[in-house]
């Protein structure tokens, strides 16, 4: 069953989940890393649409204008007005280059200012979409409440948002990490399918539900005495379809332990 972020009140949490609530503002939210509501979440993602807005208005607005062009002509055009006034060349000189270096400077700070914002309200939707996208999925696998922050720092070293959508990468950070068909990239379903294989502690003993799953005993392990539909002499098809579609970690347990 997946964790709710927020309770009304304390007698609302199921008893076995009370001590992975918090008391703020007078409502009870999960303690966990990362995770926030969904207005929340909403409201950074419409900053970050402004902001790309704001950004593509910008770029449109001065296309195909060549900036030191602009420049030059604004020289230009300001030597020219101090000169009606009677002002001598060296002055002008002296006058123009001041005034654009303050002009650029201003402008600097103001660039810089909206690039960091774009930045971290990028990088925290990024963290906050994936760490909820591999909670929701590790939850319904039978995540262990307090391996919330181990998987979430795990998926964090794995997937960055590319076009808004979680995308998988190997160690170096560039290359795309496949899934099983070799094709497309590795989805967090399929992520999540390999950690229940790889860090079995990380989940209840019934990971992923169904019948197929409550096979496996506490830790991961394999129940003594049930028949392993991947062993020669008891061979099912049926199951082991059954078992790879409700529990893919420990039908590779028990496909490795019938080798």
């Amino acid at each position: 069953m997946a964790l709710k972020f927020k309770f009304t009140t304390r007698e609302e949490i199921p008893a076995e989940q009370q001590s992975l609530y918090i008391e703020r503002d007078g409502t009870w939210v999960l303690d966990a890393e990362g995770v926030v509501e969904k207005s929340k979440l909403d409201e950074i993602r419409n900053n970050q649409t402004a902001l790309i807005k704001e950004r593509d208005e910008i770029k449109k607005r001065f296309e195909g204008i060549d900036p030191d062009e602009v420049r030059r002509l604004a020289e230009e055009k300001e030597k020219l007005e101090l000169q009606a006034k009677g002002h001598k060349p060296e002055e002008i000189e002296k006058v123009v280059e001041g005034r654009l270096k303050n002009a650029k400077s201003e402008w600097d700070k103001q660039f810089t200012a909206v690039t960091a914002e774009r930045d971290a309200l990028n990088a925290r939707l990024t963290a906050i979409q994936i760490d909820q996208g591999v909670t929701t999925v590790a939850t319904k696998r039978g995540l262990r409440p307090t391996a919330i922050p181990d998987i979430s720092a795990r998926a964090r070293n794995v997937f960055r948002l590319v076009n808004g959508v979680p995308t998988a990468f190997e160690a170096d950070g560039k290359t795309v990490r496949y899934g099983k068909d070799g094709i497309t990239p590795m989805t967090i379903d399929e992520w999540i399918d390999s950690q229940v294989a790889e860090a079995p502690h990380l989940f209840e003993s019934n990971a992923g539900g169904g019948s197929g799953s409550s096979a496996a005993a506490p830790g991961g392990a394999i129940r003594q005495g049930m028949k392993n539909p991947f062993k020669r002499e008891t061979w099912n098809l049926t199951e082991q379809m059954k078992l790879q579609k409700s529990d893919p970690g420990l039908a590779a347990r028990l496909k490795a332990a019938a080798n």
